[in-house]
């Protein structure tokens, strides 16, 4: 079993090698949780993305009027990122700063109107540092903003096949995937409104997962 720490580090270098190798690797169009989440944020507000990665949601979120301050642990990642924002004529309106969710958010307290996180808090990330990541978005999020997280879970073809590393995260060609259970997600959403769970899928096997939406009390 591969120590926490340890996971960490060979997750971000396997990341920044996959960007480098494969650009744009998840296209160009919007991920629908992102359409999703464009649909429900206060219009013209500012969006915290969280694990934005090469950038298709969060170009999607600066061209729907956003102000998009876009964080990943991949700084191959966000340039990629900031040349396709100079391309698109919306930079402007995005933001970028490399950065481990399990460090705080360099963020102010209720300085954001919404959070999105497209299969972040199911990376390589014990359920301790999960529950600190979301407390920590409670912190940043204005009272009455939302956050919209998608989640792999313990339904997928994949939980319980590849490497175990404890904590329901298992690896595959390389991407460890913390799987979520319903409790966990319950748990996340403790201080929160209750969450609104959809499951989708989306991508090859194909890849099963839950986007849940939860409002921090005003």
């Amino acid at each position: 079993m591969t120590r926490a720490a340890d996971l960490g580090h060979l997750q971000h270098e396997h990341w920044q090698s996959t960007y480098r190798a494969h650009p744009g690797m998840y296209g160009d169009q919007p991920s629908e949780p992102a359409q999703h989440a464009a649909g429900l944020f206060t219009t013209g507000g500012a969006i915290l993305e969280l694990g934005a990665g090469h950038g298709r949601d969060s170009l999607h979120f600066a061209r729907c009027g956003f102000t998009v301050h876009a964080m990943d642990f991949s700084s191959d990642g966000l340039a990629q990122l900031r040349s396709r924002a100079r391309e698109g004529g919306v930079s402007g309106r995005i933001t970028t700063t490399a950065h481990d969710v399990r460090t705080p958010i360099p963020l102010r307290d209720g300085s954001v109107d919404g959070v999105f996180a497209h299969m972040l808090l199911c990376m390589a990330l014990s359920t301790a540092e999960i529950h600190a990541l979301v407390a920590e978005i409670h912190r940043v999020l204005r009272p009455g903003g939302a956050l919209v997280y998608t989640a792999r879970h313990t339904g997928d073809a994949h939980y319980g096949a590849g490497v175990a590393h404890g904590d329901d995260i298992y690896e595959h060609g390389g991407f460890a995937v913390h799987f979520f259970d319903r409790d966990l997600v319950d748990s996340l959403a403790l201080g929160w409104s209750a969450p609104d769970v959809h499951a989708f899928e989306e991508g090859g096997l194909p890849r099963r997962l839950w986007r849940i939406t939860q409002t921090k009390p005003r």
